[in-house]
C-alpha cells in the first residue's frame, strides 16, 4: 500500500523545512498518522503538544538563574523540557486553534520562525513543525486571519480518505478481515461519514471484540447519543454482519461489565446517569476489586490545575513539570473523574482532557494507568435542568464507550438489605410496588438510603426527600412507606409464603382460564421479578412451588439479562421445579454494591 496524501505531505514539509498546517474533521486519524508514520519512515521522534491543554507557563517561563560568568542572578527563559529531547524530532502542535490568545502568540512564533523566546528549535533538534486542527467553529476558539502569519506555512485540507486509518485498524484487529467494514463505511453519505469518524468506528470495533454493544461506542454529545441521521440501526446491523459477530442490545449488569472490561483493556469510558444512582460507589468498588487499590479520584468542581501538575525549573535549564504524587509510581492506577461535566474552570478541564485523550500529563505518559472512568449527570432529570457544561463532538468521541446508566442498571437493593435489614426490605417494597415510574425517578437509591436512616433514628421522613425550595419537596407521597415501616404487610414474598396453597390454587385457576394466566399470575410474576436474591433464597420452597404454574414466557424473563447471581438462582430453581436437581442453596447473598 502506498503512502497516504497526509504522509506524502509530511515527507515534503520535512524535506523543505516549511511549516505544515493541516485541517481535517475530528477523528479521521491525523494525529495517529504522525505518531506511527514519522518514526517508521524518518527515524525521528514526534513531540506532541496538545495546544488545547496548554497554559501560558507551559511552553516558556522566565526564572531567576545564577549567571555562570558574573555570579549574579539573572532572568533566563526556560523552555518546555519536551522541546529539548536530546535527539532530532518533529514538533506536532495538535488542536492548534483551540488554544487561548496568549498561547496562540507563542504558537505563531514557533510556526513562523521555529523559535520560542530566545530558543532556536532547530538547534534543539527540530526538523519539522506541523499544526493540526478541525476548522469547525463549534470546536475551535480562534481563527488565523493575519496574512503575515498565513504566508509562513503550507496548508493541506484533508478528509478521512487522506490518512492511513484503514491500515491502522487492520493492524489493531488482526483477527478480522475488515474489508466488509470498510465497504459499509464507504457506502455512507458524506454527512453520515462525517459523524461516523474512523475514531468512532475503532471504538465500535473495540466493543464488538469485547462482546459489548457497538452502540456504546457512539459518543454522548450534550448528553444525547450520537445518531447517524436515521441510519444508525441499519449501520450497526451491517457492521455486525461484516464482522460475523452478534451485536447485543445490552448485557447483564452492564455497568460492572463495562468497568471491568475497561480495566482489562485499558479504556477510557464515560458513565452518564441521574444523581444518586450509584455511579461513583460502583466505580470505586470495581477499581478496588480489580486492582487491589483505591482509585485516583478527582472531583472536577473542586479540582484546580495545581492539583494535577505545576511547572518548575529543572537543573538542566529547561522547564519541567511536577505531577501530583497520585499519578506517579509503578503501581496500577485507575482514574475516576467525578462530576466530569462540572469542571471548576477551563484550565483544569483542559488538563484532564490531555489525560483522557493522550494518557499523559504535560507531555509525560502516566505510568501504569490502566483505565479512566468519567462520571457525569445528564443535562436534564425529572424535567429539571442540571448545571452541567456542554461538550462538543471532538471531546465526546475520545471515550471508547459511553454508557447511559438507567435507574436499575446498578443494583443496590441487596446491599441495602445486607446493611439495614428489615427496614430496607420494607423501603424497597414501597419503592418497587407503591410508587410509579416518575416517583422512582425522584427517589434514587441514595434518597432511599437516606429515608431508611431517618426512620432508624426516628426523624421525619419528608426531610429525606429532595428539597426544591420555598417549602416544596419532591412530589412523593410517603404514607405508604410509613405504613410499611410500621409493619403493615402488603403483597410480597412473605405474603406468598404465608398462603402457598391459596396462591397455588389461584395460579392453577389462571392457567385453566388461558395460557397467559390471570391478574394473580401477573402479581406473582411481579413479586418474583422485583425480589432480591436473598429474599428468593429465604422462600425458595414457595418460589419453586409457584414457579411451575407461571407461563413459560414469564419464566424465561428470569434468565435473560440478569446478573450472574440471579441467573444461578433461577437456573437452579427451574431444575428443582423439574425435579432434576436439589433445591437452590438457602442463605443470604452479600457483596452487592450500591
Amino acid at each position: 500500500m502506498g503512502v497516504s496524501r497526509l504522509e506524502h505531505f509530511i515527507d515534503g514539509m520535512i524535506a523543505t523545512g516549511i511549516t505544515g498546517q493541516i485541517f481535517g474533521e475530528h477523528g479521521i486519524g491525523k494525529t495517529s498518522t504522525f505518531l506511527s508514520y514519522v518514526p517508521r519512515a524518518h527515524d525521528l521522534d514526534v513531540v506532541l503538544v496538545p495546544a488545547a491543554n496548554l497554559t501560558p507557563d507551559d511552553l516558556l517561563v522566565n526564572a531567576p538563574v545564577r549567571d555562570a560568568v558574573t555570579g549574579e542572578l539573572a532572568l533566563h527563559q526556560l523552555i518546555m523540557k519536551q522541546l529539548n529531547p536530546g535527539r532530532r524530532f518533529v514538533l506536532l502542535i495538535d488542536d492548534s486553534l483551540q488554544a487561548g490568545d496568549t498561547i496562540q502568540s507563542q504558537l505563531m512564533q514557533i510556526a513562523c520562525n521555529w523559535t520560542l523566546g530566545e530558543h532556536d528549535l532547530r538547534k534543539l533538534g527540530c526538523v519539522g513543525v506541523f499544526l493540526t486542527d478541525n476548522e469547525s467553529a463549534a470546536e475551535t476558539s480562534a481563527r488565523r486571519t493575519d496574512l503575515a502569519v498565513l504566508d509562513r506555512m503550507a496548508t493541506l485540507t484533508i478528509g478521512a480518505n487522506d490518512t492511513s486509518w484503514r491500515s491502522s485498524l487492520t493492524s489493531r484487529f488482526p483477527g478480522w478481515d475488515l474489508d466488509g467494514v470498510f465497504r459499509v463505511w464507504a457506502a455512507q453519505t458524506p454527512e453520515v461519514r462525517r459523524l461516523f469518524a474512523p475514531r468512532t468506528l475503532q471504538h465500535m470495533l473495540d466493543l464488538a471484540e469485547a462482546g459489548l454493544p457497538m452502540r456504546w461506542g457512539l459518543p454522548l454529545v450534550h448528553g444525547a447519543r450520537l445518531e447517524f441521521l436515521d441510519k444508525t440501526d441499519e449501520i450497526l446491523t451491517q457492521l455486525a454482519v461484516a464482522l460475523g459477530v452478534a451485536d447485543p442490545v445490552t448485557v447483564a449488569d452492564p455497568v460492572r461489565r463495562l468497568l471491568r472490561t475497561a480495566i482489562a483493556r485499558r479504556w477510557a469510558v464515560l458513565l452518564q446517569g441521574p444523581p444518586g444512582c450509584g455511579k461513583t460507589e460502583v466505580a470505586k468498588q470495581i477499581v478496588r476489586e480489580e486492582t487491589g487499590r483505591d482509585p485516583v479520584y478527582f472531583s472536577l468542581p473542586v479540582t484546580n490545575v495545581e492539583d494535577l501538575c505545576v511547572p518548575v525549573p529543572a537543573p538542566d535549564g529547561t522547564l519541567d513539570t511536577l505531577l501530583t504524587r497520585a499519578l506517579l509510581g509503578p503501581q496500577a492506577k485507575v482514574i475516576i473523574w467525578d462530576e466530569y461535566n462540572r469542571p471548576k474552570d477551563r484550565a483544569a478541564f483542559a488538563r484532564l482532557m490531555e489525560i483522557t485523550q493522550e494518557w499523559s500529563l504535560a507531555g509525560r505518559p502516566i505510568e501504569a494507568l490502566r483505565a479512566q472512568f468519567a462520571l457525569q449527570n445528564p443535562p436534564y432529570h425529572v424535567g429539571r435542568k442540571l448545571q452541567v457544561t456542554p461538550n462538543n463532538l471532538a471531546q465526546a468521541s475520545r471515550f471508547t464507550a459511553s454508557l447511559e446508566v438507567g435507574r436499575d442498571d446498578i443494583p443496590a437493593g441487596q446491599w441495602l438489605i445486607d446493611t439495614y435489614g428489615r427496614p430496607a426490605e420494607a423501603a424497597l417494597d414501597w419503592w418497587k410496588f407503591d410508587i410509579d415510574e416518575e416517583g422512582r425517578d425522584w427517589v434514587s437509591k441514595r434518597t432511599l438510603e437516606r429515608l431508611i436512616k431517618l426512620h432508624l433514628h426516628d426523624q421525619p421522613l419528608q426531610a429525606g426527600l429532595i428539597y426544591l425550595g420555598d417549602g416544596e419537596y419532591a412530589p412523593i407521597p410517603l404514607a405508604g412507606l410509613e405504613a410499611r415501616l410500621a409493619g403493615e404487610r402488603r403483597l410480597g414474598l412473605p405474603e406468598l409464603a404465608a398462603d402457598p396453597d391459596g396462591w397455588e390454587a389461584r395460579l392453577t385457576a389462571g392457567r385453566a382460564a388461558g395460557d397467559e394466566g390471570s391478574d394473580d399470575t401477573d402479581l406473582v410474576h411481579q413479586v418474583f421479578a422485583n425480589a432480591e436474591v436473598s429474599q428468593l433464597r429465604e422462600h425458595v420452597d414457595v418460589v419453586v412451588r409457584l414457579l411451575r404454574h407461571l407461563p413459560p414466557k414469564l419464566r424465561a424473563t428470569y434468565l435473560v439479562g440478569q446478573t450472574p447471581e440471579r441467573q444461578r438462582f433461577w437456573i437452579d430453581a427451574v431444575k428443582a421445579m423439574a425435579g432434576n436437581a436439589e433445591r437452590p442453596p438457602v442463605g443470604v447473598a452479600s457483596g452487592a454494591a450500591r
